[in-house]
Parts: C-alpha cells; sequence; structure tokens
C-alpha cells in the first residue's frame, strides 16, 4: 500500500489523530526522497494496559505509509526513573514488554518482519554512547533537565541524579538509532524540546517529533499503570472488562476527560473503522459519534457495551498467547502480586489491598477528587445536607457540613470504598473528606485539590503510590489524617497528593480530617 501513496498521502497518515507535531517540514522534506525513519520508546517499568494501543494504533500508521519503525525497550530509563525497580526484575520486564507489546501489534494485524525491536543496554553502555551522555552533561543546565523530565520523572523536593539524566539519555537515543522522527505522548514534549536544543550543539541533526494525545483512564485522569482502577490490563479476563466498564467515568453529555470516549477515537475507529456505536446506529466518522454523545442521543451503557465488545475482540488474542505456561510464569515474576512481595518482608508502603486484619496501609483507601454537582437539605433534618458529587462514576454523601450554594460546582475530596450507609433514611455512597476544628462553634472547611484537578483524580499519600484500594474498607479502621501547620492534608507526616501537587485547605491549620 506504501509504494501507491503519494509523499502528501503518506504525511496524511503519519500525523493523523496526533496533538503535535514539530518539525512538519523537515517530514515533508524526507518523504520526496526516501522513507521516514521512526522511533518509539517505552520504559519498562508499570504493566502495559490498554492504554498502550493508542501508540499501537500509530505505528499500524508509520507502517501503512512506509515508514521504518524501531520500538525500543528502555531498560535503563526505566532503572533511572525514580529506581522504580532492581536490575534482575528490569530484565524480565524487558522479556514482558516484547512478548504483550508483539501479541498487541498481532492482535491489531500489524506485521512484525517490518519492525525493528531494541533493548535501550544493547547500545547506551557503549564507549561512544557513555562519552555523549558526559558531552551533554556538560552543556544541560539542572534548571533545564528538571524542567525537561517534569511529566515523565516523577518529580520530588530533592531529585536523585539519575532523574536529571533521563531526558538527556532520551534525547541522544534519536542519534543513535538514526531515526528522522521520535514518536511519544505530548507529556513527553519538553524532553523533545530539549533534544531539539542540545543535539545539535553536538554536532547531531534535529529530529523532528510526532505527539500522541493523552488519553483519560477510566476514573477520568490519565490511565496510569500504578492506578489499578483506571486502567485495563491487557490480561483482564472478559469479566474484569465488563466491571472497571461498567464503574468507568461517562458522565452522559461529558465528551471531556472520557475515557471510553477517547479510547474510541484513538483505537477503535483508526483500526476497525465502521464499528455499531449506540444501539442500533452505525457510524463512520467519529464527530458525528462525539456530537450524539454530546447530545445524550447516545448513551454511556450503549457506549460502553460496544467498547467492551471491541476490546474482548482485541485483548482475546493476548489473552490466549498468554496461556502458555512459560508466558503465564513470566507475567508472574516480572510483576509478582503484593501479597507474595508482602510475605517475603516487603513494607506496606507498596502494598495492596490487605485483609481487615492488617494495618491501615494508605494505599488501601480510595480517595477521589470529586466534583460538587448539587447541595440540598435533607429532607428530615435542618442540620443534614445532601451533595451530589461527579466522582469519576457518581456519588452521594450526607452528612453535617457547610451546606448552601457556595459549594455548587467546587472541587471536592471523596473517600469512595467505603461501605454505603443510611443517614436518617438517605443512603450515603461516599464521604466527603473535611478539615475541621473543634470548638464553639466547630468550625468545617472542604479539602481543596491542586489547580487543574478533574473529577476522578486519583488522591495518593507520598510514598505510597502504587497498590489497589480495598474494594470495601472495614469502617472500624480510621486513616490518620490531619492538616498541617502550613494547611497540607496528611497521612501521618505523609502529604495527600495528587499528580499536580498537594492537597490543601484554606484556613484550619493543625485541624482533623473526617
Amino acid at each position: 500500500m506504501a509504494g501507491q501513496l503519494s509523499p502528501d498521502e503518506k504525511l496524511q497518515l503519519i500525523t493523523r489523530n496526533l496533538q503535535e507535531v514539530l518539525g512538519e517540514e523537515k517530514l515533508k522534506q524526507v518523504l520526496q526522497e526516501r522513507e521516514v525513519k521512526v522511533y518509539w520508546g517505552t520504559a519498562t517499568t508499570g504493566k502495559p494496559h490498554i492504554a498502550y494501543f493508542v501508540p499501537m494504533s500509530k505505528i499500524a500508521d508509520f507502517l501503512k505509509a512506509g515508514c521504518e519503525v524501531t520500538i525500543l525497550f528502555a531498560d535503563l530509563h526505566a532503572f533511572l526513573d525514580n529506581m522504580k525497580a532492581p536490575w534482575e526484575l528490569l530484565e524480565l520486564r524487558v522479556k514482558y514488554y516484547e512478548q504483550v507489546i508483539k501479541a498487541m501489534l498481532e492482535s491489531i494485524g500489524v506485521p512484525l518482519d517490518k519492525l525493528k525491536f531494541v533493548k535501550g543496554t544493547d547500545f547506551q553502555l557503549s564507549r561512544e554512547y557513555t562519552l555523549d551522555v558526559y558531552r551533554l552533561s556538560s552543556m544541560v543546565t539542572e534548571h533545564d533537565a528538571k524542567k525537561a523530565g517534569a511529566e515523565v520523572v516523577k518529580q520530588v523536593d530533592h531529585p536523585l541524579l539519575s532523574g536529571l539524566l533521563y531526558p538527556g539519555l532520551q534525547a541522544l537515543d534519536e542519534e543513535y538509532l538514526k531515526c528522522d522522527a521520535q514518536f511519544g505522548g505530548v507529556d513527553q514534549r519538553k524532553i523533545f524540546t530539549l533534544a531539539e536544543k542540545y543535539l545539535p550543539s553536538l554536532g547531531y541533526a534535529k529530529r523532528s517529533h510526532l505527539m500522541n494525545p493523552m488519553v483519560p483512564g477510566l476514573t477520568g485522569a490519565k490511565m496510569s499503570s500504578s492506578e489499578e482502577e483506571s486502567k485495563i490490563d491487557l490480561l483482564d479476563s472478559a469479566g474484569d472488562v465488563k466491571k472497571k466498564l461498567k464503574r468507568a467515568f461517562c458522565e452522559p453529555g461529558n465528551i471531556k476527560d472520557n475515557g471510553v470516549l477517547s479510547f474510541v477515537q484513538y483505537v477503535v475507529f483508526p483500526l476497525r473503522g465502521d464499528p455499531k456505536w449506540g444501539g442500533d446506529k452505525t457510524y463512520t466518522v467519529f464527530e458525528e459519534l462525539e456530537k450524539d454523545f454530546a447530545a445524550e442521543s447516545v448513551h454511556p451503557g450503549d457506549l460502553k457495551a460496544s467498547v467492551e465488545a471491541s476490546l474482548n475482540q482485541l485483548l482475546d488474542p493476548i489473552r490466549k498467547k498468554f496461556e502458555s505456561p512459560e508466558l503465564r510464569k513470566l507475567s508472574n515474576t516480572a510483576y509478582p502480586s503484593k501479597t507474595k512481595a508482602a510475605g517475603k518482608g516487603a513494607k506496606a508502603g507498596g502494598g495492596g489491598g490487605g485483609g481487615d486484619d492488617d494495618d491501615l496501609s494508605p494505599s488501601r483507601v480510595d480517595i477521589r477528587v470529586g466534583r460538587i454537582i448539587s447541595v440540598e437539605k435533607h429532607p428530615d433534618a435542618d442540620s443534614l445536607y445532601l451533595e451530589k458529587i461527579d466522582g469519576g462514576g457518581g456519588a452521594e454523601d450526607g452528612g453535617e457540613r457547610l451546606g448552601g450554594e457556595e459549594l455548587q460546582d467546587r472541587l471536592v475530596l471523596v473517600l469512595c470504598n467505603l461501605k454505603p450507609q443510611k443517614m436518617r433514611g438517605i443512603e450515603s455512597q461516599a464521604m466527603l473528606l473535611c478539615a475541621s476544628i473543634e470548638g464553639e462553634p466547630r468550625r468545617v472547611e472542604p479539602l481543596d485539590p491542586p489547580e487543574g484537578s478533574s473529577p476522578g483524580d486519583r488522591v495518593f499519600v507520598e510514598g505510597y503510590e502504587t497498590g489497589k484500594p480495598d474494594e470495601r474498607l472495614n469502617p472500624k479502621k480510621k486513616a490518620d489524617l490531619k492538616i498541617s501547620d502550613e494547611c497540607v492534608a496528611q497521612w501521618k507526616d505523609n502529604q495527600l497528593m495528587t499528580k499536580l501537587g498537594q492537597i490543601t485547605c484554606k484556613t484550619l491549620k493543625g485541624g482533623n480530617i473526617s
């Protein structure tokens, strides 16, 4: 097919569904002379999930356009990213990534013989590459290195040198993989601009950069390997897919931060073209589906049912491949269950659910950003208010709070995995978390998520970023939540955070959280 396409048609395939392209004119020049060489890299850390179908669908586009594509399994980058895993585990994860990504590509009909697979440490430990790392380090300032990795490398007050090296190494990969363009998510834009700035200083060419949008997860925030409820694993059963989609954030008429709709846009339509969506109606253009969903002509239940069917079609070949004893063993050893890790003496900080007899670990508590969409007085109690909260799936809270119109549309924090309880005959499905100070009168303030937060964003405790929350918390177990003297929400002495920053309150220094 590629041989029959004009350079303009190839460029259209290469750039469709991207959020941004840097250096498009350079791509046009290359296409007039030969095929474009593209590289996509992935750090082999967390387990790949269905959002990986987004870059896979673009790799399919690149191949249709005749591109020479290299996939880099960036094991050295994975090690540098805040030391997320030891080398022994990373070696297993590289093997897992290679097997599962090949299975994904086969699932969408991408011929593997047209792809080149490379492991980072196969060339990044060479004398030439190492000397270039030192040369680059003599040019890049700490400010530029930290800024470049701001959306990719975990940001802490006292960053390790390894995280500062990460962006420069990714820039050098462009030269050592001899590509014309690097492809990645728009969250890597600052790394791409660092490469454009510094590679010419080393005497190397400036490359083009192709950027995918960041696809929301099922909770409405970015899909994350470390956030269990935001993603569907590639090896999840059909039952797990149904359960997670059922709980997915998909508010009627809401086309923003809608992970279900985004999956249709960036995976299903590019790969399938003309599936049925919304009951009996067939859509061949995504914009028509989006318009009808915004107008509430398409029900979220119909959308989820269609996504479920398409997802299972994509996942069935991958599940089948991983039924082999060898690949099952690889999956289990590359990503050992947290309960097994705990049995070997692992600390609770990275742990998962655990039983009711365990100490309450912060990772077991499911706290989300929510938006209050309505507030009304309890019909049978003037001191109680009912708040309807959009928290990535809908929730209601009933309690003695700051009622009133001033809370309308306000972003708040919601504890989502408590057992529903009745309050004067009204079932409360979630708990609105507030700062409070006892006294006469008692003072209460809702907690404030960081600016830019969205309903469904997960709140975690610093140092406890991973782990699956309990499906239902034991109400007898109390979280040790409080407000610091700087008005920052804390679990013991660790800060409550989202990916955008700290959780705070306005004025109640040293207060409690309940």
